[in-house]
């Protein structure tokens, strides 16, 4: 398969007429081998205009959606950024790929595995930091972060990681209550205080362990 020819589709034909319009992003996705991400059976999938399965029924969100989360991030050169739920790596080396400084967590070992094998052909700058343990905790020892990529559906987000969250700095991920449309939100800390706006209707993939009853929902 003539993946190159796939990801210049899915810029063209996904990302740019859906408001992706950084071009950082869009140079990047680009060039990332978004097929060393995804297992063998799924790669004719990778650059579909949807979620594509990973292993232990997990799955990578779909291009446009997680450009248009990137892109609200606004990440800049050398900032410190953690992307929770990293799976395989993907949303990783966007971020890497665009300067910033990951931390990537991941609570699956299989796909932390993945993760350790397809990012250093993929990025070839800096490479994202693979740490292991539970989602919502963050990580903590790396804190505080400029950037947090929520990279997932979540019914809420505890204190414990949004704490993590330097002044000036943004957090971006989808909120999914029962019930209700799913919708891409943008955190930032102002003065402490965390504000938040809604960007637009959305859908991913859901991610372990953020269930309702944490702290801070919307």
């Amino acid at each position: 398969m003539e993946y190159a020819h796939h990801r210049k589709f899915m810029v063209d034909g996904q990302l740019r007429p859906n408001k992706v319009t950084d071009p950082g992003i869009l140079a990047a996705m680009a060039r990332l081998p978004r097929e060393a991400f995804v297992p063998a059976a799924y790669r004719s999938r990778a650059y579909a205009d949807a979620d594509v399965p990973l292993l232990n029924g997990r799955a990578m969100m779909q291009p446009m959606m997680l450009a248009r989360l990137v892109q609200a991030l606004a990440v800049r050169l050398g900032e410190a950024a953690l992307v929770v739920g990293a799976a395989s790596g993907y949303s990783a080396a966007l971020l890497a790929d665009l300067g910033a400084s990951v931390t990537a967590l991941e609570a699956d070992p299989v796909l932390l595995a993945a993760a350790r094998m397809a990012l250093p052909g993929a990025v070839p700058g800096s490479q994202p930091v693979l740490a292991e343990g539970p989602l919502a905790e963050g990580w903590p020892a790396s804190a505080p972060y400029r950037v947090i990529l929520v990279d997932g559906a979540v019914q809420a987000l505890p204190d414990s990681l949004t704490a993590q969250l330097a002044e000036g700095g943004c957090l971006a991920t989808i909120i999914a209550l029962p019930g209700r449309m799913p919708r891409a939100v943008l955190l930032r800390r102002i003065g402490g205080a965390l504000d938040n706006t809604v960007l637009f209707d959305a859908s991913a993939p859901n991610l372990p362990g953020f269930a309702r009853e944490a702290a801070f929902s919307l």
